[in-house]
């Protein structure tokens, strides 16, 4: 079996719920203008993609929008839970 390679100074993991040791491993690498998004299984890694340092801002305002419509919707839903035991 392959060894991973270490992550660049910046980078990080993100632990996949499912487990089985999948995991996303996100690389900047400046000298190439990219981050890379690897996904990993098993310290296997099962495929890269390289994204340009100039794309990064539009991945960040997407997640950020999406992070940013889950609360709305899970604060709703609370917000009629409560309303519902009030009453």
């Amino acid at each position: 079996m392959a060894m991973a390679r270490p992550l660049p100074r910046t980078g990080g993991v993100f632990l996949d719920p499912r487990g089985e040791e999948r995991s996303l491993r996100v690389s900047w690498h400046s000298e190439a203008d990219l981050v890379v998004l690897s996904l990993w299984r098993d310290n296997v890694c099962t495929g890269t993609f390289r994204l340009a340092l100039d794309e990064v801002p539009d991945l960040i305002a997407l997640l950020r929008s999406g992070l940013d419509t889950s609360y709305d919707i899970a604060r709703r839903r609370r917000d009629r839970a409560e309303g519902s035991q009030a009453g």
